[in-house]
Formats: C-alpha cells, sequence, structure tokens
C-alpha cells in the first residue's frame, strides 16, 4: 500500500522494538509521518533514523503511556511537528504476570494504566484533535487473545485486553459521526514474549536464528514475524476501511480471523419468573451442551 496513506500522521505508542516497531516502519512505509513513542529513548531514535533512512518522515517522544499530560504531548508533537493528526495505534504495554492470588496491587495497577489507562487518555485527546481537524481519522487499538479467551496468570492483562475491545465498540458508536473509526487488532507473532513461552521456546529460538516456521504454526497456531502483523494495521489505517469500525480483528502468520461480539449463545423463559431448582434444571437440559470454554484451544505442535 506504498502512497496510500500520503500526508497522513500517524502515532504509534511503544514502537521502539517488536510489534510496535512493525507498525510504526509499515505505516512510514505507506507514506505516514510518524510519531515514535517509546520509554526507551535508544530504540525509539534507532526507529526514527530507519524510517528516516527509508524516505519517510518521523519524531520521537520518549515517555510512558497512562497520564492525560503525556497524552497530550503525543497529539501535540504529531500536530506541531508533522503538522496533523490521522491515525494512533495504541500498542504499549506491560506485562506483571501472576496467579490471582499473588498479584500485587501493584502488578494490576501498572498494566491497568498502561494498557487500559494510556489507551483512554490518548484516545479522548486523539478525537479532539480529529473532530477539530474535520477530516475523520482512525484509532486502532491493540488487543489480545489473552483477553477473547481469558489466559493463566493474567488476571490483569486479559482483563484491560477485554477491556478495549469493548472501549471500541464504544468509541465507533460515539464517533461515527464524525468519520472517525476504531478498531482493535488481535495480533499473534513470534516476539520475545512468545519466546517465554515453554511450546514455543525452541521454535522462537530457530526463527531468531532465520529458520522458517513450520506451515501449521503460521496457520493453525497463526504464528508468523511481526512484519506478517502490520499490513492490518495498514490497511485499517487507509481510506480502503473507511467503513470498518468497532471490530476486534486478529492477524498472524497466514491467518486472518474476525471476532464475533459477545452473543446470546441460549435463551430459555420460565412464566412466572426462575426458580434455584427450575434454573438448575434447565441448565442441566439446555444450557449445559452450550457452555463457554475458558482459554484459547490450540491444536499440538507435535
Amino acid at each position: 500500500m506504498s502512497g496510500q496513506l500520503d500526508g497522513r500522521v500517524a502515532i504509534v505508542t511503544g514502537s521502539g522494538r517488536g510489534l510496535g516497531r512493525a507498525y510504526a516502519e509499515q505505516l512510514a512505509a505507506a507514506g505516514a509521518a510518524v510519531v515514535v513513542n517509546d520509554i526507551d529513548g535508544e530504540t525509539a531514535a534507532t526507529v526514527v533514523d530507519a524510517i528516516t533512512a527509508a524516505g519517510g518522515q518521523a519524531t520521537a517522544v520518549v515517555a510512558p503511556v497512562g497520564s492525560t499530560e503525556v497524552a497530550a504531548t503525543l497529539v501535540d508533537a504529531a500536530r506541531t511537528r508533522l503538522g496533523r493528526l490521522d491515525i494512533v495505534v495504541s500498542n504499549a504495554g506491560v506485562l506483571r504476570d501472576r496467579v490471582l492470588w499473588k498479584m500485587s496491587d501493584d502488578d494490576f495497577d501498572l498494566v491497568v494504566s498502561t494498557h487500559l489507562r494510556g489507551t483512554f487518555t490518548l484516545g479522548r485527546a486523539a478525537a479532539t484533535a480529529m473532530r477539530e481537524q474535520g477530516e475523520g481519522g482512525r484509532l486502532i487499538l491493540i488487543g489480545s487473545p489473552a483477553g477473547q479467551f481469558g489466559s493463566f496468570g493474567q488476571t490483569n492483562y486479559a482483563a484491560v485486553k477485554a477491556g478495549l475491545v469493548a472501549m471500541a465498540r464504544t468509541w465507533s458508536l460515539e464517533l461515527a459521526r464524525d468519520r472517525i473509526t476504531a478498531n482493535v487488532v488481535v495480533p499473534t507473532a513470534m516476539t520475545a514474549m512468545t519466546g517465554t513461552i515453554p511450546a514455543y521456546t525452541e521454535l522462537y529460538e530457530g526463527f531468531l536464528q532465520g529458520e522458517p516456521l513450520p506451515r501449521s504454526v503460521r496457520r493453525e497456531h497463526a504464528l508468523g514475524s511481526p512484519e506478517d502483523v502490520a499490513p492490518l494495521v495498514v490497511w485499517l489505517a487507509s481510506d480502503a476501511a473507511a467503513d470498518v469500525t468497532g471490530q476486534a480483528i486478529g492477524i498472524g502468520g497466514d491467518r486472518l480471523t474476525l471476532y464475533t461480539h459477545p452473543a446470546e449463545a441460549a435463551v430459555e423463559y420460565s412464566d412466572g419468573g426462575w426458580t434455584a431448582e427450575l434454573i438448575g434444571e434447565t441448565w442441566r437440559t439446555a444450557f449445559e451442551k452450550r457452555r463457554q470454554p475458558s482459554g484459547a484451544v490450540l491444536p499440538s505442535l507435535g
């Protein structure tokens, strides 16, 4: 999509490495000027240098997302240094994995502040700027399979990623009149985080050495490189996706997925209301077969 985003300006949070860097570089390759945000000034500068060396335009803002002040700084950098704001990719995140009974307040609060509050404050600031411009815009939030299915040891992370999907659905309603879309990308890729999962450690080490991933891993496990994920971000940022909003779309490896919104799986009625005994009987006869699983179910790597 080279040239499809000419004249557009994007903010990509957490874009110093991994998936965020792939988003920033492919948006730039499509023509957008990019505000590269990270807490590591050296990695942010490296991405800016890579974009400019390839003929693109970029600037860095080194700051942790979460606060209203940082959100305002990011939007101001886009508008004063690069001229406007059209696209936000809210990607910055942290992990503090613990099972419920071992998770501290700080573990929970940091993940909520970074992912959920950081997306809220930046989304609010960006929507205000985009509405003032009056030319529409794109809010692209980065979700996770953990937010769709739950994930052992990730109460905080799963909760915020599920919250981002609800946030995007709400924004798709509130901002429709302003032609600002809000969508969630649910990425899966071989990253340093994926490499810590025991089932993928050997594959990740081979991936770092340049070994191709098996077809089954790219398809059934939806795992490829971060660069395999970024085209969805570029497409959602383009005019081609102007009518796509309120959606959660997964991508990874060779797989592209449209997630459903939560829906009623089964409905039964009882005239005059329900007793506990009748609920139990109805569960066994009508609902049991439709019960919903927890956790993503993946095929064996064997």
